[in-house]
């Protein structure tokens, strides 16, 4: 039987038989695992240490003969314990959790595992959460091919710092208008949120909260566009 060695962020947990759980994991090499962790249930249980959510676990797993393996051992390597210290942390998490595991296919790319790492450290930390969501989803939209055009208008010209902007959401561009809502602040912004390795880089942007106002409504409305 192959045994493999990896790195996981437990996406899902559900009760199986008397004592067991079928965990779906995600994993920057390996993809989506779905592993059975038998009698992780029960109160002696060792490996119920190293499957609890908002962590990274060093993990060992039987390859199963179909879709299902059988984790041998978990060790938990990271927690990010402060999440759970406040509930609007511990809502947004679950939600990127459940957002990144609706997203990915079996053989996701690294990037999805990364982009759950640092919003768990964010989420950790003290950055606000609604830059958290929002850095998030637009991680996603890139990733997707969704990545709306920031440095030049509807018309193929180059965006101007002295003009305001409405956004075209068919050509996924800025459109120039005499009252448009977005200044050339609010998209240098999106150009930050959207480059950035990490939402906790940008915790510390002058007039963040004004931006975050303006933005978000935009970022929202592309996650239900092309976001499952």
């Amino acid at each position: 039987m192959r045994q493999i060695v990896t790195r996981g962020i437990v996406l899902s947990r559900t009760d199986f038989g008397e004592a067991d759980r079928i965990l779906t994991i995600l994993t920057p090499d390996h993809g989506k695992l779905r592993l059975v962790a038998k009698g992780v249930r029960r109160i002696k249980s060792k490996l119920a240490g190293g499957i609890e959510l908002f962590s990274i676990s060093d993990l060992n797993y039987i390859v199963g003969k179909r879709d299902l393996g059988t984790l041998v051992s978990a060790r938990m390597d990271i927690h990010f314990g402060n999440i759970i210290k406040d509930i609007t942390r511990v809502q947004l998490g679950y939600e990127l959790i459940k957002l990144i595991n609706k997203n990915t296919e079996d053989e996701p790319e690294a990037d999805y595992f990364h982009i759950l790492t640092n919003a768990f450290q964010a989420l950790d930390g003290d950055a606000p959460p609604e830059l958290i969501q929002v850095w998030a989803v637009a991680q996603l939209l890139k990733i997707g091919g969704h990545a709306p055009n920031l440095q030049s208008d509807t018309a193929g010209a180059k965006l101007d710092a002295a003009a305001v902007y409405n956004f075209d959401p068919d050509a996924m561009a800025f459109a120039a208008h005499s009252a448009g809502r977005f200044a050339a602040n609010d998209i240098k912004f999106l150009r930050l949120l959207f480059g950035s390795d990490s939402a906790t880089q940008l915790r510390n942007i002058s007039g963040l909260s004004g931006h975050l106002a303006a933005t978000m409504p935009l970022v929202n409305l592309w996650q239900q566009q092309y976001i499952r």
